[in-house]
């Protein structure tokens, strides 16, 4: 706090550089440094913008709906952090984060969130009345996520839900309205999150029952690889499904084949339960992503044709 008042006493050239820790600090806090949770949370977006435009997004949502994507994934981040503020000291993996290192406070994350989902508000209202309306039950999603690994053992299913709240949004912002093609498309998305999740919290296992956070990792015990199995299957299933209603044809084919053979070589890395490899499964997922939006664009694009 004295370092603080003491920079706002200073020059700008002499703030300069306190200015510049702190933006960087602030953009590790929103994980910057680490894009994979964005990449994870776009590829549903564009799935639902293709599916819903029929192929043909317009230019205008698909920037509204990229730029929200980037900062619901920051905003998550921060509460995220703040929420685990006493307990990420004790993780090997976490412990280095701003927050647990005390190199921001928990104020400065609390004003930070708050001026994230101001700016997601202002994105969001560009669009329609309903898909307002749908925005405040994800932001719900976004701010309750982290604080139900204290209550569940089922927090990976409350973050697959946050992070497929963007599919009925699409539709909402596209067509007026939210059909059965994006419930399905919904709860694939949740299916994957939580299967993805899972492995990611398969990592801090240990240290988590340790400290007594709570996850789908620690509920499965010895059945995690065989439910995340199941996991991945339904949401296979779920995107066949979508593809029969949509009439999509063989690039899409192609692609779920892809992913399917992405999601056996992620059984085959968490054999032993080793963390390592469980973070790279985890990883892996965004290739599952590219592969099914791959596969969609291509056949929603020609048949929009």
């Amino acid at each position: 706090m004295g370092r603080e008042r003491r920079a706002r006493g200073a020059s700008v050239e002499q703030r300069l550089p306190w200015l510049v820790e702190r933006l960087g600090q602030y953009a590790l806090l929103m994980r910057f440094d680490r894009p994979i949770g964005i990449w994870l949370l776009l590829w549903p977006t564009l799935w639902a913008l293709w599916l819903a435009a029929d192929g043909r997004p317009q230019a205008a949502t698909f920037v509204v709906f990229t730029l929200g994507v980037v900062v619901m994934r920051a905003a998550g981040c921060v509460i995220n952090d703040f929420a685990d503020r006493r307990y990420d000291p004790h993780v090997e993996r976490t412990r280095a984060r701003p927050l647990a290192a005390g190199r921001v406070s928990p104020r400065e994350a609390l004003v930070l969130f708050a001026l994230l989902m101001l700016a997601a508000f202002l994105l969001v209202l560009t669009q329609n009345a309903l898909t307002v309306r749908l925005a405040f039950v994800g932001a719900a999603l976004a701010a309750v996520y982290p604080f139900t690994k204290r209550f569940t053992h089922l927090p990976q299913f409350v973050l697959g839900a946050a992070f497929a709240w963007a599919v009925p949004m699409v539709y909402a912002a596209t067509r007026g309205f939210v059909p059965r093609e994006a419930w399905v498309l919904f709860i694939a998305t949740l299916f994957w999150t939580a299967a993805y999740d899972t492995q990611y919290a398969m990592v801090d296992r240990a240290d988590d029952q340790r400290i007594g956070i709570k996850s789908t990792a620690i509920l499965f015990g010895e059945l995690d690889r065989f439910a995340i199995g199941v996991l991945q299957a339904a949401f296979l299933m779920a995107l066949v499904l979508i593809g029969r209603e949509a009439r999509l044809g063989p690039a899409y084919e192609v692609g779920l084949g892809c992913a399917a053979l992405l999601l056996l070589w992620q059984q085959w890395l968490t054999r032993q339960r080793r963390p390592e490899p469980c973070f790279r499964a985890f990883l892996n997922n965004n290739y599952v992503g590219l592969a099914v939006f791959a596969g969609l664009a291509l056949d929603a694009t020609f048949v929009a044709v």
